[in-house]
């Protein structure tokens, strides 16, 4: 929101990633590995009696390689970083549904009016006058009894409405990198399962297929788990975004119907 906001929300992020890492990384030594190679391991003792055995996808050993651990945890960090924009916004919008101004229907507001309407919005607690809301109906009731123009204040608004969601888009730059990353992890993956396939192409060639299926599986998996982490996350990205926009749309909105079609020129 501002400057003096800004390194709340970086170590936010910071301390959002570094206990991601913890959580997934201690989740994946004590459940995820240990249960996929236990599965592994059964599997290749049924196959080893039964050469019509057919092996099961499992879950854990989709999810069991360093790529796709790679890929949750962006994802949960992702999530933090959503989840703490989204209550933001959601503090923004309940602004919304108070009356700031309280211009009875009817009234006018006069240039000589616009300080005594001011000190109402300057009433609030700090961190609300930095919200786009109070800043754009502070900026409208100053215009207004400075240049005594409706259509400045007008312009004015909407230029900070439209600067305020130009801000927002670029806040989600990180998120959308993200997303982006995520993919390209699993094709990372995807490049290390075959290469490991290539290696052991001359056993193949011998018969012993396990090696190079073994990889193959890596190289498959990783993607597809990334694939799917992608598409869940640019959802949400997107329903982010959808409720920024909303909140600039609503709150130009409300200054116009709150104050701007209050105000007169004499």
């Amino acid at each position: 929101m501002n400057k003096k906001n800004l390194p709340v929300e970086f170590v936010y992020q910071l301390f959002a990633l570094i206990i991601a890492i913890i959580i997934v990384h201690a989740f994946y030594v004590s459940v995820v590995r240990p249960t996929a190679a236990e599965i592994i391991e059964r599997q290749n003792m049924e196959a080893a009696a039964d050469p019509d055995y057919v092996r099961e996808r499992s879950a854990w050993v989709l999810i069991k390689d360093l790529e796709q651990e790679s890929c949750f945890i962006l994802m949960f960090w992702a999530l933090a970083i959503m989840g703490y924009k989204a209550v933001k916004l959601s503090r923004e919008r309940r602004l919304l549904e108070v009356d700031l101004v309280q211009v009875p229907e009817g009234m006018r507001i006069l240039p000589e009016d616009t300080r005594e309407f001011a000190r109402r919005v300057q009433g609030l607690e700090d961190g609300q006058r930095q919200m786009l809301l109070p800043r754009a109906l502070m900026n409208a009731l100053r215009r207004f009894g400075t240049t005594r123009s409706i259509q400045d204040v007008s312009s004015s608004t909407h230029t900070i409405c439209e600067s305020e969601a130009e801000r927002l888009e670029s806040e989600l730059s990180m998120i959308r990198y993200i997303s982006w990353a995520i993919p390209s992890i699993g094709f990372i993956g995807t490049v290390r399962g075959i290469g490991e396939a290539l290696a052991q192409a001359d056993k193949a060639v011998k018969g012993d297929i396990a090696g190079v299926t073994q990889s193959l599986g890596v190289a498959f998996n990783s993607t597809f788990i990334a694939l799917l982490i992608s598409i869940f996350l640019m959802f949400l990205v997107h329903q982010l975004q959808l409720m920024q926009e909303r909140l600039v749309y609503d709150s130009e909105n409300y200054c116009d119907d709150k104050v701007i079609r209050h105000m007169k020129v004499d």
